[in-house]
C-alpha cells in the first residue's frame, strides 16, 4: 500500500480544488500534518482512516507550539479538506470548539476608490479592465485578472469559477447597476472567449505585470476596491452608511435596523466569497 503522503498526493491531484497556488499550498500543509501524525506515534495506513483523536492531537500539538492564528486556521481548513474528500467531514468540530480564535476585528477603514487618473496611465488595457472588475463587483486580484466574461457573465449575474477564487470557493455577484453592464460589455469586447490575460503570457507572468504597471501607475492597496465595494452595497441595502465611515453601531440600532444590519452582512459576505458574518467587520466596522 501507499504510504500516507502518497495517498494525500493522489487524492490531491484527484480532488483539483481551489487556484494553482491553493492546491500546492494545501499539498505541502497536508504532507507536513502526514508527518506530523507519524511523529504523534499514529500509523495511519489509509486517508480514511482519519479519526477525532487524530485532530484533537493536531490541535494540541500546534496550539502548544505556538502557532498564529492565522496559520492554525489554514491548516484546520486543510484539514477539513481531507476529511471532506474520504466522507468524514463530521469529525471535525468547529474552530470554537478546539479553543481557536475565531473572530475578525475591525482595523480601521481601508476602502478605497479607485483613482481614474492614476488608472490612465496604466498601459495593458486588460490590467485597467481587470481593475475596474475589482471595483464594480468587489473581485480579489486573482479573481479579476482571471476573469472570463463569457463564461462569468450569467445575465443577471456574474459567476466566478472556482478555479479563480480563493479556496476554490465559487460564487455569484449580482448585476445590479447600468455602470457594472457597461464594464461586463468591455469586457467581452476586450478578451472574446478568453480570459482578461493576454493569450501570449501566463498568469505568472501577468500578475508581475500587473504589480509593476499598478505600481508605477501609484495604484496601491488595491485590495481596498473589495472594501468599497462592501461599503456601498451596506448603504444599497440598508439605506445607510456601515459603521466602518459613519454610520450607527449596531447596539444603537432598531430591532428592525438590526434585522437589516445582519441581513446585509450575510449577503456581502456571500457576495465577497466569505464563509462567516464575522468577517464582515473587516470591512464595514463592528457589530459591537
Amino acid at each position: 500500500m501507499a504510504s500516507l503522503t502518497s495517498q494525500i498526493k493522489g487524492m490531491c491531484a484527484h480532488s483539483q480544488f481551489g487556484a494553482y497556488g491553493t492546491q500546492a499550498v494545501r499539498v505541502r500543509s497536508l504532507c507536513l500534518i502526514a508527518d506530523q501524525l507519524k511523529e504523534l506515534g499514529f500509523r495511519l495506513k489509509h486517508i480514511k482512516n482519519l479519526k477525532p483523536k487524530h485532530v484533537t492531537a493536531l490541535v494540541d500539538t500546534w496550539q502548544a507550539s505556538g502557532l498564529a492564528s492565522g496559520t492554525l486556521k489554514n491548516r484546520m481548513s486543510h484539514l477539513r479538506y481531507w476529511a471532506e474528500n474520504v466522507g468524514k467531514a463530521s469529525i471535525i468540530k468547529s474552530n470554537e470548539d478546539y479553543g481557536l480564535e475565531n473572530r475578525t476585528l475591525y482595523n480601521g477603514d481601508k476602502a478605497q476608490r479607485l483613482d481614474m487618473e492614476k488608472l490612465a496611465t496604466i498601459q495593458s488595457e486588460n490590467i485597467k479592465l481587470s481593475l475596474r472588475l475589482q471595483s464594480a463587483f468587489g473581485l480579489r486580484r486573482e479573481e479579476a485578472l482571471k476573469f472570463q466574461p463569457r463564461r462569468a457573465d450569467k445575465g443577471e449575474y456574474i459567476a466566478l469559477a472556482p478555479s479563480w477564487c480563493k479556496g476554490g470557493r465559487a460564487r455569484e455577484i449580482p448585476i445590479t447597476t447600468e455602470r457594472q453592464r457597461k464594464l461586463l460589455e468591455e469586457a467581452h469586447a476586450l478578451a472574446g472567449a478568453g480570459s482578461l490575460i493576454p493569450d501570449n503570457k501566463s498568469y505568472k507572468e501577468h500578475l508581475q505585470t500587473y504589480k509593476h504597471q499598478t505600481l508605477k501607475a501609484g495604484l496601491k492597496n488595491n485590495h481596498g476596491l473589495r472594501h468599497n465595494y462592501a461599503q456601498w452595497r451596506y448603504k444599497v441595502l440598508t439605506g445607510q452608511e456601515p459603521p466602518a465611515i459613519s454610520g450607527r453601531e449596531f447596539a444603537s440600532m432598531s430591532n428592525a435596523e438590526k434585522a437589516r444590519d445582519t441581513e446585509a452582512r450575510q449577503i456581502i459576505s456571500r457576495e465577497l466569497g466569505h464563509e462567516r458574518l464575522e468577517v464582515t467587520n473587516v470591512y464595514l466596522g463592528g457589530r459591537r
